[in-house]
């Protein structure tokens, strides 16, 4: 089995933390967790509220899947982190599944936790099938 290849997508947001956007082996790409900072500029704040930072993260994640010649819809499984779940678990779910087709949404873990970095609300990452 040859090595990992690590990829860091120019476009993509300048990492929060010491990591590569996307890691790849055996056709398998476990893309890094998402912030909702915007790419180009990381000293702006965040959106404002769950939606439109589950926005900024999809848009984010979207943003390294084209670096890297991929789509959603080469999703396998998606992991969500939400601060307020209670709160924002309705929202984000809306927003996010606006980004599959119908009936098209990859296998998913969504996990209320205590923080995130940033201060975001939401972090999702993924993982991806090569075709």
């Amino acid at each position: 089995m040859p090595l990992p290849t690590f990829h860091m997508i120019d476009k993509a947001p300048q990492p929060v933390a010491p990591f590569s956007h996307a890691a790849e082996a055996d056709g398998w790409v476990y893309i890094t967790g998402q912030m909702p900072t915007w790419p180009g500029e990381p000293d702006k704040p965040l959106p404002d509220g769950i939606e439109a930072q589950t926005r900024r993260v999809m848009d984010n994640l979207i943003i390294v899947l084209e670096g890297i010649d991929l789509t959603l819809a080469n999703v396998v499984q998606a992991r969500v982190f939400i601060t307020e779940f209670e709160r924002d678990y309705e929202i984000m779910n809306n927003t996010y599944k606006s980004y599959f087709p119908e009936g098209q949404c990859p296998a998913r873990t969504c996990v209320g936790v205590t923080a995130l970095a940033v201060g975001a609300l939401v972090e999702i990452d993924l993982v991806v099938k090569r075709p």
